[in-house]
Parts: structure tokens; C-alpha cells; sequence
């Protein structure tokens, strides 16, 4: 296990009807005038804005509004929700939402206190500074609502990139898990895709000796496998979605990430899909980690083979532990299919034309140099193959 810090202040309030305590959390957290931000209709036709609202003016606490949010969020709402908050004195962001919306957030409350351009936080810069951040959750997936990470498309280039900084870890995180009781069955199976995927990239990692994160990361995997199929059965299954929700959270607040290396290659691999085709980015991360997967295998089979036993049920061959490795990640494609994730390039919506696109603008994009890094380096060469054998 290597050195490592940890750092995750967040205060979550869980359970049905939380959302009504929200403006009591953020006077708590010393805001004064509040930017709620959000996606589109449903936040409204829900009622949920109503409640968020009814609780802020409980408290005696202005608030401005700024919807629109997509998804695979993108820079020019960003710019405008910095010119909103500066103008309108706001000192706390509230994201009513999913993952997109809290990105947003994140970006804007970021970009409030910095002189710069916000991007330059997407181009390596750590955020150091930010207006505090609180959140209503509405789906199980990004784990933006315990992270400190933040993922947006500049629109000029379309290039998808990711800043973090423990400024933007928010302050208060409210989950309520009969909120993701109507989401359509392709957003919750794509969130369960992408919380599996949090996971898949902590436990590709080449530290050795992390056997305690190594099984958290296992029984949250496990967890998806026992909780995903469930709820798409029956998307009233409160105590599922429950679990769901916690698990998105654990999976990506980076408890299961400490004292190890991590990939991420499949999650860079994938931003160029949802940014090109706008595609959920779980439905892309199904058809992507995959292909990576069976990739990069060789790199560490016993590591493949070990999840493959260990959550998937396979049967350890000894002599050839490469036959074990594929099997547990067919077995995970088996399962993202069941739930209702795509399989291939086209499925997805994606071109095998644009494969010199995709490749040009991962490994040379916005500044890169070549290559990628994770797990395993990975050069336009490699990237190329990948890429095909989604196709």
C-alpha cells in the first residue's frame, strides 16, 4: 500500500423526503444568496424544485435560478452560471440533480473565485478555491455528490476533460433514493454501468499489498451485480435504489481508491464517445471497458482473474489464468447487457469512420502528447485497436 491522504467532509443526509431540509443545510453552511442549479423539465414537473425553493425561503434565503444543464455538461452553461453568480452576489451553489448538474456546479463555483478561465482547471490546473457546493441527488451514477472531481465538454473542440480539487468536494450531499424511482430504465442501468466502472478503474491498479481496498471495492461490485437486476425488475424497489445510491457514492468519494494506483483509461476512452455522439456515458463505459479490458488483460491476468473469481463466480484455472481473466470480463459484459446496455459501436450510435477522430483527439487533444495513462500507457496505436474492437 502506498503513503496517501484522505479528505472527505461531506455531509450526507439520507432517506425519503430529506430534500425538504435542504435550505436548512445550506444555512448551516453559511449561505446567504443561493445559485440552484439544474437539468430540465422532470426537476420541475416533479415538484422537486418546488420543495427545494419552499425550503430556502423557510429559511429566509434569496435564491437565483439556472436550468439547461445536459447531459455530458457543457462549458458555455458554465460560463454563463459565473457571470450569474458574480452578478447577483451569490455565495453557495446548490445542484439539484444528477452527476452533469453537480459537474456544473462544481465548474461554476470554481470559476466565481478565480480570475482565469475556469478551463484552466480542466487542463491540469488543481482547484485550490471555490464557493461552497451542496446537492440534491437525482440519480445513482457520477458520485459528484461525495467527490471531489468535476468532468465538462468545452464546446470548442468538444473536448471532455476533468478537473479535482478537495474545494469542490461539497459541502452537504441530500440522497433520496424514491427520487430515482422514475428515472427511465437505460438511466438507471447506465448509472449502475458507471458506478461499476468507478470501481473497475480503483481495482485496476498496479500497487501491490491493498487486499483492504481490494475487498471493498469487491463487495460494492457485488452489490451492483445483486442490486442492478433488481431494480430494473421493479423500479419501485426502494431498498434497492437505496443501496444503489450508496454504493455510486462509496464507489467514487475515493475510499476505495486510497493508497493505490488507478486507471481511468477506460473512462478517457469513453469521454471522446459521449462527447463526439453525446451518448449516456454509462452506456459508452459498457461498450468500452470491455474491449479495454480484454486489452490491457495481459498486463496483470491474476488481477482479472481475481475479480473474475471473487465477484463473477468463475472457476479458477491455474494453469491458465488468462482463460479465467476472460471469462469474468465476459461475464461482466453478459451482465451491463442484461440490464440493458449496449454492446457495440453501433448499438451505441458510434461510426468506426470516426476512429481516427476519436484517436487524434485522446491522445492529442486540448495539450496531450501522445499517449495515455493508467494502468497500462496507451499510444494512438493502441488506442486505434481498442476502438475497433468495439465495433
Amino acid at each position: 500500500m502506498e503513503n496517501f491522504t484522505f479528505y472527505s467532509p461531506t455531509f450526507f443526509v439520507f432517506g425519503k423526503e430529506t430534500e425538504n431540509q435542504a435550505g436548512a443545510y445550506v444555512k448551516r453552511f453559511g449561505g446567504t444568496k443561493v445559485l440552484i442549479h439544474y437539468g430540465g423539465k422532470s426537476a420541475k414537473s416533479s415538484g422537486l424544485l418546488d420543495r427545494v425553493e419552499k425550503s430556502l425561503d423557510a429559511e429566509n434565503i434569496p435564491y437565483v435560478s439556472l436550468g439547461g444543464v445536459k447531459p455530458n455538461p457543457r462549458s458555455g452553461l458554465v460560463y454563463e452560471g459565473i457571470e450569474l453568480c458574480k452578478k447577483e452576489k451569490v455565495d453557495f451553489v446548490l445542484a439539484v440533480g444528477g452527476g452533469s448538474v453537480i459537474d456544473s456546479a462544481k465548474a461554476i463555483a470554481a470559476g466565481v473565485v478565480y480570475d482565469g478561465d475556469f478551463w484552466d482547471f480542466y487542463s491540469g490546473k488543481p482547484i485550490e478555491n471555490a464557493l461552497p457546493i451542496g446537492t440534491v441527488l437525482t440519480i445513482a451514477a457520477a458520485g459528484s455528490e461525495g467527490s471531489p472531481d468535476s468532468v465538462i465538454t468545452k464546446e470548442d473542440g468538444m473536448f471532455k476533460r476533468g478537473a479535482s480539487g478537495n474545494a469542490i468536494r461539497p459541502k452537504f450531499s441530500i440522497l433520496n433514493p424514491a427520487l430515482t424511482q422514475t428515472l427511465p430504465p437505460h438511466q438507471t442501468a447506465a448509472g449502475i454501468t458507471d458506478i461499476m466502472a468507478h470501481l473497475y478503474e480503483r481495482y485496476l491498479t498496479n500497487s501491490k499489498e491493498v487486499e483492504v481496498t481490494d475487498r471493498l471495492i469487491e463487495a460494492l461490485l457485488l452489490t451492483m451485480k445483486h442490486e442492478g437486476p433488481r431494480v430494473i425488475a421493479d423500479p419501485n424497489n426502494y431498498e434497492a435504489r437505496a443501496n444503489i445510491m450508496w454504493a455510486g457514492m462509496m464507489a467514487h468519494n475515493n475510499s476505495c481508491g486510497v493508497g493505490r494506483s488507478q486507471d481511468w483509461n477506460s473512462h478517457n476512452i469513453e469521454h471522446e464517445l459521449s462527447a463526439l455522439y453525446d451518448c449516456a456515458h454509462g452506456a459508452g463505459l459498457a461498450v468500452t471497458m470491455p474491449a479495454v479490458f480484454k486489452y490491457v488483460m495481459n498486463h496483470d491476468v491474476m488481477r482479472f482473474a481475481k475479480v473474475a473469481v471473487r465477484v463473477w463466480g468463475c472457476q479458477m484455472d491455474f494453469d491458465h489464468p488468462e482463460v479465467t481473466a476472460l471469462e469474468g470480463i465476459e461475464a461482466l459484459r453478459n451482465f451491463l447487457i442484461s440490464i440493458g446496455m449496449p454492446k457495440n459501436f453501433a448499438e451505441l450510435g458510434a461510426k468506426e469512420e470516426d476512429i481516427p477522430k476519436l484517436v487524434n483527439v485522446l491522445c492529442r487533444g486540448d495539450g496531450r502528447q501522445g499517449s495515455i495513462s493508467g494502468f497500462v500507457t496507451l499510444n494512438e496505436e493502441d488506442c486505434t485497436k481498442i476502438y475497433e474492437m468495439m465495433v
